[in-house]
């Protein structure tokens, strides 16, 4: 999936990362709106995870949301 489609459709997305990443907030949802590089950093403040693992995760929710035939 494109990211420019997560980005643009993060409203009916936001679950599914909120689902993927239980330690993002609402909050932090709301402050992240689909940008890419937001997500990374929330995810490597809320995890303390390496910059590498971070896109590795992203990468595969993308991934992931192809293989489920997420249409948005």
């Amino acid at each position: 999936m494109n990211w420019d489609r997560i980005e643009g459709n993060w409203h009916q997305l936001r679950g599914r990362a909120k689902q993927r990443w239980a330690r993002l907030t609402e909050n932090d949802l709301d402050r992240i709106q689909g940008r890419r590089e937001e997500l990374e950093g929330f995810l490597q403040e809320a995890y303390g995870l390496a910059v590498d693992d971070v896109k590795r995760q992203v990468d595969k929710f993308c991934k992931d949301l192809d293989d489920n035939g997420v249409k948005v």
